[in-house]
């Protein structure tokens, strides 16, 4: 690795440590941001996030292809709706109830899947079952049509279909941690303190020889003029500030 090669990593790590040295000072910062966003996260998930639960029972038509169409079109009519609504004495309408079930063939065989979502999952195992009953007695009643059989009775399944409210959490709390860092570097950027010999150098034009602690940037600004210096034989031997009424 060549002169240059070796004075840009050196700058490069020295850049990584002043960056390291600003997080570790904010840090206190950056984690209240992140516990601040996290917080908002969950409760906004919380508050704007319903859980939602599916339940199925499945039936056994036997017909031909285009009478089972018709059949499985029957499943979701207003008439069927209102005896399950009835018999359930659920706070809905025949449409808002047929929103909330699905209606499937399975691989194009004669079983049809009765599928319901609902916001509780024991409601959503009891329509689904009370839904299949009265598919079943008015095929029967109404269309003379014998060959429907239940296959399998809907259970309470207890685990919603809609987990990924944690994900909203997980994002509040990337964009907290951003926000922090972000924040953490803007109020660096307005401290005035100097703390490293490298500014000194670069204000005043000269090399360090000590340290003054605790020294302000803008106080340096306003004393790099008052600043001389006395060279021999190109070395620093003195270096002397001019202050009102101190020559003699």
């Amino acid at each position: 690795m060549g002169e240059g090669g070796i004075r840009k990593s050196l700058v490069k790590d020295i850049n990584l440590l002043e960056y390291f040295d600003v997080l570790k000072k904010r840090l206190w910062i950056i984690v209240l941001v992140v516990l601040a966003a996290t917080t908002a996260g969950y409760y906004y998930s919380q508050s704007n996030n319903v859980s939602l639960f599916q339940s199925s029972t499945r039936v056994i038509i036997s017909s031909d292809s285009e009478y089972m169409k018709t059949l499985m079109v029957m499943i979701k009519d207003p008439i069927i709706m209102a005896q399950v609504i009835e018999d359930l004495q659920l706070p809905t309408s025949p449409q808002g109830l047929a929103g909330k079930i699905g209606v499937s063939r399975i691989d194009e065989s004669q079983v049809v899947q009765i599928l319901v979502t609902d916001t509780d999952p024991q409601q959503a195992a009891q329509i689904a079952n009370a839904t299949a009953q009265k598919f079943k007695e008015s095929a029967r009643s109404i269309l003379a049509f014998e060959e429907v059989q239940l296959l399998s009775e809907a259970t309470v399944n207890p685990s919603p279909i809609n987990e990924s409210q944690n994900r909203s959490v997980v994002m509040a709390a990337a964009i907290g941690l951003l926000a922090g860092v972000g924040l953490a570097f803007f109020l660096e950027s307005l401290d005035g303190t100097i703390r490293r010999e490298k500014e000194v150098e670069e204000i005043l034009g000269i090399p360090v020889i000590g340290i003054v602690p605790n020294l302000n940037k803008k106080k340096l600004f306003l004393q790099k003029k008052q600043i001389t210096i006395t060279k021999t034989g190109g070395e620093i031997v003195d270096i002397k500030q001019k202050a009102a009424g101190s020559e003699r």
